[in-house]
């Protein structure tokens, strides 16, 4: 079976959803293959700082998640070797508020939904990609595992840290940073009688927290340096073992309530995860467009957690990439491949330095708060970046990515040149 598709977005993960969605409010319908059987809801929570939601705002979709979502102002961070304790502010030196963590499958859906019924094709898995001309233009041609072929003259991928597109258009491997993170929900039926702050405990190559999601769900996580439990399989896993070894023996030296919080867990929800990154320099430098083909989110710049980006930067990518697309499709009336890559490789432009700077600022974040034992370090983290970096960090990760505008193309003009 070959079929001929205007835009494929290889990957329903937040990138996918959310160009998808960019696309649609200019007249431009995508095909999104999805390998899952259903929307990817692996991470429990995501927290979403300014930026993330005036891409929202642009996307049409920020009301219906900041009604349920309430803003952490304030951040408590405990030494656990010393006992100490400092107050954080979360919301920076303006007045544009603070991060609020959602569930990410609240997020997934809120885009799904506004996307046609047959955007997303579930249970798609792509095997690999070639190249070839189709009246006079290059086209993507994507061989699925079940054999059919889709040809497809814009081709975005947005499937992740091991993306199957970037690799095919020439990035570089992502590196492990050395560090590896679990995360899951925590669950009190009764209330879990938090306020809306975060809390976070660092000790000699581990930091770990916890935020609520809402009065009775907590979502929590620990980074940590130190070697992966034997016998852990990375993929599948084993939730008891991996609770067990997180309560008994990585945050054995916690505070009671990080433990309660642990201990509350909702085993389904827990991941194991290597923080993997892609070198700055690669993305600047790196094959990130070729023509028509590019990606997005993950499969572009794929960083550390510790500025809480990761989610927000795949949401600007989206806006700003809709955008090139979208105003170019509508300039011309339909969809002019030269014209379609001169907007992608803008979107390119536009975002590399700013992915880069992203990577950059979370791995100096990881790298400070992941407490070593030297007093220079100690020194480093507690007076130099907790009251200088973080908040610049906090005021820099305000940023716009602009507006969508809501245009049409002419109907029955929607064809490839």
């Amino acid at each position: 079976m070959e079929e001929v598709e205007d835009v494929v977005i290889v990957g329903a993960g937040i990138a996918g959803l959310a160009t998808a969605v960019a696309l649609k409010r200019y007249g431009v319908r995508a095909l999104v293959l999805e390998r899952s059987e259903g929307l990817r809801a692996m991470g429990a929570g995501l927290t979403l700082f300014p930026n993330a939601w005036l891409a929202l705002e642009a996307l049409g979709v920020d009301h219906k998640l900041s009604p349920l979502y309430s803003p952490s102002t304030k951040g408590f961070l405990t030494n656990i070797q010393s006992g100490a304790t400092q107050e954080v502010s979360m919301a920076g030196s303006d007045s544009g508020g603070g991060p609020r963590t959602v569930h990410r499958k609240a997020l997934l859906e809120a885009l799904a939904e506004e996307l046609p019924f047959d955007t997303i094709r579930f249970s798609s898995k792509l095997k690999s990609i070639e190249e070839q001309e189709l009246e006079g233009s290059s086209v993507a041609v994507l061989h699925m595992e079940d054999c059919a072929i889709i040809k497809t003259k814009i081709l975005i991928g947005c499937d992740g840290v091991y993306s199957v597109v970037a690799r095919w258009l020439g990035l570089t491997k992502p590196v492990n940073s050395g560090r590896w993170a679990v995360r899951g929900l925590a669950v009190f039926p009764q209330g879990h009688g938090y306020t809306q702050n975060v809390w976070q405990y660092l000790d000699v190559g581990t930091r770990a927290g916890f935020v609520p999601l809402t009065d009775k769900e907590l979502y929590w996580f620990l980074t940590t340096n130190n070697p992966l439990p034997k016998g852990e399989d990375m993929t599948a896993g084993n939730p008891e073992q991996l609770q067990r070894e997180v309560i008994e023996n990585i945050a054995q030296h916690f505070p009671s309530n990080y433990i309660d919080v642990v201990r509350h867990a909702d085993l389904s929800t827990l991941t194991i995860s290597p923080l993997m990154l892609r070198l700055p320099w690669d993305v600047i430098f790196g094959n990130a467009h070729k023509g028509t083909f590019t990606v997005a989110g993950d499969a572009m710049h794929p960083m550390t957690p510790d500025l809480g980006q990761g989610g927000g930067s795949s949401l600007e990518d989206a806006v700003v990439l809709g955008r090139h697309i979208g105003e170019s499709v509508v300039a011309n009336g339909r969809l002019v491949p030269r014209e379609a890559a001169n907007a992608i490789g803008k979107y390119v432009k536009e975002r590399r330095w700013r992915a880069a700077w992203l990577i950059s600022g979370s791995y100096l974040a990881g790298w400070a708060q992941q407490d070593g034992s030297g007093w220079w370090r100690k020194f480093f983290r507690d007076m130099v970046y907790y009251r200088l970096i973080f908040p610049r960090l906090l005021n820099a990760v305000k940023y716009d990515c602009g507006s969508l505008t809501e245009t049409r193309i002419a109907a029955g003009s929607k064809k490839i040149e």
